[in-house]
């Protein structure tokens, strides 16, 4: 039996291939671009994560330990409780919920309204019309702040006609947020996705546009409508000038400007005021998590066709 025989018979080729030799001499490059990949990511979480982790230890630790542990050996556990009851968070919690929501549904409602009329309706200067949409992105909110202020400080007519102003109430906190140009650019993008042939096929079964919109277009957009939710979401959580500005009543204020009240109401504990901090970021945590894939599932849809 010759060489080659032998070879071939112990199951070893008896040559590589150019392909088979550049896989071969490419598997290690691609362990390594994975390595240094997840390295890059592991530093980077390290860098996001260790501020929040030593806002969790400082508020377990006693005032004069901070930043001398790494971790609590005596857990000061009562902080959170002294921080919920003393420091009213659970009410400004409940008034960030309430304010949040409605803005939430606001958003959405508007945002979905505007984007199919932009999407599958036909009008004069449609184009020119949502450039203008977009150029409301550019301009930051500080600007109309004043332009808000005023009219809810002027708004007279809503007290004669319900008896309540906007002052200290949960819909001034509110309304000026209820619309959103970024949302309704995000939803368009996902509805020229919907083929035109479903709006056809739907027009002859006798479905109008508000049907088709509810039936049709935001069920197949569902991951974008929870994308723009996540993102409205945080943005309405986070907000602390217009609040400060429209809230009289410590009742009625949100989370934000309720940890400033707690810094200043408790200026030797600061584990109280940390404590509160913790309390205010669970809510975003726990969204994030849940939503994680509709969140990257949303914003993928909305970027596909322009």
């Amino acid at each position: 039996m010759s060489t080659t025989d032998g070879v071939l018979a112990a199951g070893v080729p008896e040559f590589t291939t150019p392909a088979a030799a550049t896989a071969t001499i490419a598997a290690p490059k691609h362990r390594w671009g994975v390595f240094w990949r997840y390295l890059l990511l592991s530093v980077v979480a390290l860098i996001v994560l260790f501020p929040i982790y030593m806002t969790v230890v400082n508020s377990l630790v006693e005032t004069d330990e901070f930043s001398k542990k790494f971790f609590p050996t005596d857990p000061q556990w009562h902080t959170y409780s002294d921080a919920w009851t003393n420091g009213h968070v659970g009410n400004y919690l409940k008034n960030s919920f309430i304010v949040t929501f409605i803005i939430v549904i606001g958003q959405l409602i508007t945002a979905t309204l505007a984007a199919y009329a932009f999407a599958f309706l036909d009008f004069p200067f449609k184009r020119t019309l949502f450039i203008v949409f977009l150029a409301t992105l550019m301009i930051p909110f500080e600007i109309t702040i004043i332009t808000n202020l005023q009219t809810v400080s002027e708004s007279g007519w809503i007290n004669d006609v319900f008896g309540v102003t906007l002052y200290d109430t949960y819909a001034g906190l509110a309304i000026p947020f209820l619309a959103t140009g970024f949302g309704a650019f995000l939803l368009r993008q996902a509805f020229l996705g919907v083929p035109r042939d479903l709006q056809d096929a739907a027009s002859l079964d006798g479905y109008g546009h508000l049907r088709f919109m509810a039936r049709v277009v935001v069920p197949l957009a569902r991951p974008t409508l929870a994308a723009l939710a996540v993102f409205s979401f945080l943005s309405a959580w986070n907000q602390y000038l217009w609040p400060l500005l429209v809230t009289r009543d410590d009742r009625l204020r949100t989370v934000q400007i309720g940890l400033k009240q707690l810094r200043n109401t408790n200026l030797q504990d600061f584990n109280v005021t940390f404590a509160g901090a913790i309390l205010a970021i669970i809510p975003l945590a726990v969204l994030l998590l849940v939503f994680q894939k509709q969140l990257v599932r949303g914003l993928t849809a909305g970027a596909v066709k322009g």
